[in-house]
C-alpha cells in the first residue's frame, strides 16, 4: 500500500514540476504530446495503482474480519490505566497481565474492552488498531503465523503515562498451547 501510494505521489509531483517548468507551445504537435502525458500518467496510472490498491486492501481486510472456523480461538482483552488484562474463556479463571497468550497459526478473535477511558489495542505485525471502549465490545481477528513474541501497545492518548501502555503477544506453537490452557503461564 505504501509503495503504491508513493508511486503516485512521485509521479503526480514530477507532472506538476514538468507543467511548472514547461515553456510556452510551439505548435499544435507539442500540445498533442502534453495531453497524452496528462492522460497516461497524470490520470490513467493513479487510477490503475490506485484499483490495485484498493482489491488488495479490500482482501487483507476480508480476511482479517471475525468469521466462525473450526479451529477459531477466542480471547478477551480488558483495558485500564495502564495495563491489560488478558482472559481465556477455553480455561476459565486463568488471566493474564500484560502478555496476551495465543495458539500460532490460528485464527484468534480477541473481544476488546475498557475498564476506563478510551484505548487502542494495536499489535503492528499481526493486525490493525481497534479501539477498546467502556462499556462495548469490539472484535479484532489476529493470527500469528508463526510462535514468537510480537508487541502491542496502547495507540490511542488515554492520559499522562500512556506511552508506557505496553503489551506482548507470546503465539504458541500446539502443544505448549495446550499446556498453557492447562497449567497457565510458566
Amino acid at each position: 500500500m505504501l509503495a503504491g501510494s508513493l508511486a503516485i505521489l512521485v509521479l503526480v509531483l514530477a507532472l506538476l514540476i514538468a507543467a511548472l517548468l514547461r515553456r510556452p507551445a510551439q505548435s499544435d504537435d507539442s500540445e498533442r504530446g502534453t495531453g497524452l502525458w496528462l492522460w497516461t500518467l497524470g490520470l490513467a496510472f493513479p487510477l490503475t495503482t490506485l484499483a490495485a490498491l484498493t482489491v488488495y486492501g479490500l482482501q487483507m481486510g476480508e480476511r482479517l474480519l471475525p468469521r466462525d472456523t473450526p479451529d477459531l480461538v477466542t480471547v478477551t482483552a480488558e483495558a485500564r490505566q495502564w495495563a491489560w488484562t488478558f482472559g481465556y474463556p477455553d480455561a476459565p479463571g486463568l488471566a493474564t497481565d500484560g502478555v496476551l497468550h495465543i495458539p500460532a497459526g490460528r485464527p484468534v478473535d480477541v473481544q476488546i474492552t475498557s475498564r476506563d477511558v478510551v484505548h487502542s489495542f494495536w499489535v503492528p505485525r499481526l493486525a490493525g488498531k481497534l479501539d477498546a471502549l467502556p462499556g462495548h465490545v469490539n472484535v479484532l481477528r489476529i493470527e500469528a503465523p508463526a510462535p514468537g513474541t510480537y508487541s502491542g501497545q496502547t495507540a490511542e492518548f488515554n492520559g499522562a503515562g500512556y506511552a508506557g501502555h505496553v503489551f506482548t503477544v507470546q503465539a504458541h506453537d500446539p502443544a505448549a498451547w495446550v499446556r498453557f490452557l492447562q497449567e497457565g503461564p510458566p
